[in-house]
């Protein structure tokens, strides 16, 4: 189809639409994955019809995000209305139920998330260089900018794919929330970038996650792989954060053409371990980013497309109008504290849950301290259950270590050149830009240059002997001490100490170590044998939120050399402290770990934040990982949970106040993370209010400022059980303190 072409289609799309708006005509409908689009004429009364002509109630989330049943909706004042939640049918129709002037929709229907289109949709669609709009299964125009490597006769190239709710379609400049489609296109790729329905200057409504957005991607990897300048007719998707999280809903609905995914930034499960952590409002990042979506996702909410606007854009205009059916969940995640189970709404919210679904292979990189999303990531890599062709990178740090460490940008260049470019691997064109990633990245164009670069794996190897070397390595990969100045290189610096590969995660043979909670602070490997409530066997403390800072950071930039943290001592008498006495060997762990407390509380339900560290022989203490639980949804989820992972179903019917005056058992999980304890230094738990262990996680607590009490007797014996694995050389030398990245260090306490 010729570009002439394609925009005659568009602009009788739109006098469809407009027309639709009229009274004397019929209600315009449009049937897609859950939801159906309505136009008529304004604050019109309408009805939702099965094909028996059966009036079908449909939902509306309340308030507090409960689905509340309407018999009849009324459009807006454009005269649009999404209708949400419809299940898969064929032969809808959309009646006006005031007046009898305007004739009922056609039949249309709603498909399940793995539909196939049929291919024509996608094959009589051209994507011209630069920006334009492209067709989804409903009709959604969604906007879109190619960048090309060269030129289109010199083609045709390797194509990769950035999607999300940012702006990757901005014609105007590089987005710098799309690293990965600007580092690919400097090295031969090219790139599409899209923008999900109902941002930017995207067509449709905004609904964080819904189905729709996932049937969209495939639309996109269809549409794209099926233009004369894609290599092979096959694109991947690549991402990270919002796009790389967009990327594994994408691919979750198997589009044929998809090659492959590369993303980071991710989690895995947006509810109960992001938004929510173990019940509590993340009200630092997670809520931030929710609303600042939200925002973006108004009409004319971004930057570029208030440019298009003012440039006289007539699609992004129109497709302004239907910002008003957008769906906004800040208030609801307030006010709903349990899982939402209605509708599915909590598995929308966790990639977890769908990326067996996902065929093609699979590189995930994500960070243990990562200050956006959290580090919880690693927890979904058994779900990978889709493809033999994983692969997982894992590392302390910040959300951009992706692009930040040359060890993992090389190995995200492989995997891009063996499944998309279908080329032995050379990352001399990755070396070659570091300063521009460093530049974006660490804010100095020179950082990343002065780090040294692995060398290429696969010199002088066909591309199918490199991918048959690369597919007998490990699947996961975990780098060590990121930050800690091993081999001269500067503290602070994305570097790691030494990496090690592993057959998977969690890592087999891995051992439970447990240590119980001893008299006067300390943590003992012997489990305790004095009898319940005997003398010296309970400690307190006051849960007072207010002594802790909000977040472990004073500025200086998250992602800096090194961050001015903020990370204090609990205060006395606000918090518990138990120290283990000096390791005689070095330890490695890898993993979550569980903090198993026998509690007792003045209130009814209380909020907990448990923190690991390593007191380290030189003095220092650095924070390893930190957890979080609110006690009144403490129930464990059997099923999904180990010893050394408690993980909560965060579900109403399960929620219980603590009983009082009575001690409750309450397992609080350790997020994920890897570390090195060396000989001589000794393991800490520090139990005080929620705060002050994040740079960008902040916590809305309960109110009041309760007495906890901790008991650690032969019938109630408190205790960390912690992922211990063998195996491991690390280094002798003490990493740099301060320097690992998203680990802050501080002096130790005074011995007790």
């Amino acid at each position: 189809m010729r570009r002439a072409a394609v925009v005659v289609l568009i602009s009788v799309f739109i006098a469809g639409a407009l027309t639709a708006c009229d009274p004397a005509k019929k209600v315009s409908a449009s049937g897609g994955t859950g939801q159906i689009r309505v136009t008529t004429v304004a604050n019109a009364l309408v009805g939702l019809y099965d094909k028996n002509g059966n009036l079908v109630p449909t939902l509306e989330l309340g308030p507090t995000g409960d689905p509340v049943p309407r018999d009849f909706r009324r459009t807006d004042a454009n005269g649009n209305l999404v209708l949400r939640f419809i299940p898969v049918a064929h032969g809808y129709t959309v009646r006006r139920v005031d007046s009898n002037r305007t004739a009922p929709s056609d039949p249309v229907t709603v498909n399940r998330v793995l539909h196939r289109p049929a291919k024509t949709l996608y094959t009589n669609q051209k994507l011209n260089t630069g920006y334009g709009y492209l067709k989804t299964r409903d009709g959604t125009l969604l906007s879109y900018t190619v960048r090309l490597p060269g030129p289109v006769d010199k083609g045709p190239y390797p194509t990769v794919v950035e999607y999300s709710g940012y702006d990757p379609s901005n014609p105007y400049q590089w987005s710098s929330t799309a690293p990965s489609s600007q580092i690919a296109n400097i090295a031969g790729y090219a790139v599409v970038g899209v923008n999900i329905r109902g941002t930017g200057c995207s067509g449709g409504s905004f609904f964080l996650w819904e189905d729709a957005q996932a049937t969209d991607g495939y639309d996109v990897v269809e549409t794209v792989a099926a233009q004369p300048w894609v290599k092979g007719n096959k694109v991947g998707l690549v991402g990270l954060s919002y796009p790389g999280i967009a990327a594994l809903y994408a691919a979750a609905t198997q589009p044929p053409s998809l090659s492959s995914v590369a993303v980071g930034g991710t989690y895995d499960d947006g509810f109960r371990n992001l938004m929510r952590p173990a019940g509590i409002v993340n009200s630092g990042f997670a809520k931030a980013w929710v609303k600042g979506r939200e925002d973006e996702a108004e009409a004319g909410g971004q930057d570029y497309t208030r440019k298009k606007l003012a440039e006289g854009d007539a699609i992004c205009a129109f497709n302004q109008k239907m910002r008003t059916q957008n769906i906004d969940l800040t208030e609801r995640i307030e006010e709903n504290p349990y899982f939402p189970t209605l509708l599915g709404l909590g598995k929308t919210f966790a990639p977890a849950n769908l990326v067996n679904r996902i065929k093609v292979p699979t590189l995930l990189i994500a960070t243990w301290q990562d200050e956006q999303v959290g580090g919880h990531a690693p927890t979904m890599i058994e779900n990978f259950t889709g493809t033999t062709k994983e692969r997982f990178i894992l590392t302390n740090g910040g959300h951009a270590e992706m692009f930040a460490v040359p060890d993992i940008l090389a190995r995200w260049g492989e995997f891009l050149d063996l499944y998309v470019a279908k080329k032995t691997p050379n990352g001399a064109i990755l070396k070659a830009i570091a300063p521009v990633i460093g530049q974006q990245v660490l804010g100095s164009p020179g950082l990343l240059s002065t780090l040294p670069f692995p060398a290429d794996r696969f010199t002088g190897r066909s591309h199918a002997q490199a991918l048959a070397a690369y597919e007998a390595e490990p699947k996961v990969r975990v780098l060590f001490e990121n930050g800690g100045g091993a081999g001269g290189i500067a503290a602070g610096l994305p570097h790691p100490s030494f990496a090690k590969d592993f057959a998977t995660y969690p890592v087999p043979g891995t051992a439970v170590q447990r240590w119980y909670l001893g008299a006067n602070g300390s943590l003992t490997g012997t489990a305790p044998a004095a009898a319940d409530d005997a003398d010296g066997t309970i400690d307190s403390y006051v849960s007072d939120p207010s002594v802790r800072p909000r977040t472990s950071t004073t500025g200086g930039g998250d992602w800096a050399q090194l961050p001015l943290f903020n990370w204090v001592q609990p205060v006395e008498g606000k918090g518990l402290s138990y120290l283990s006495p000096a390791l005689e060997a070095t330890q490695t762990m890898v993993g979550s770990g569980s903090v198993d407390l026998w509690l007792r509380s003045s209130a009814a339900d209380t909020d907990l934040q448990v923190t690991l560290s390593e007191v380290r022989p030189d003095g220092k203490e650095v924070l390893v990982q930190s957890g979080w639980a609110r006690t009144s949804v403490r129930k464990v989820d059997e099923a999904r949970s180990t010893e050394l992972q408690p993980l909560l179903t965060m579900q109403a019917a399960d929620a219980a106040p603590l009983p009082a005056g009575v001690f409750s058992k309450v397992r609080v999980e350790i997020y994920p993370f890897a570390h090195v304890f060396r000989a001589g230094s000794k393991v800490r738990l520090i139990l005080t209010a929620p705060g002050g262990d994040r740079i960008a996680w902040a916590f809305d607590t309960l109110a009041g400022t309760p007495t906890n009490e901790i008991a650690r007797s032969a019938g109630r014996p408190s205790s960390i059980a912690l992922p211990s694995v063998a195996g491991v050389n690390p280094p002798a030398a003490l990493p740099a303190c301060p320097g690992l990245r998203g680990q802050p260090c501080r002096l130790a306490p005074p011995a007790p």
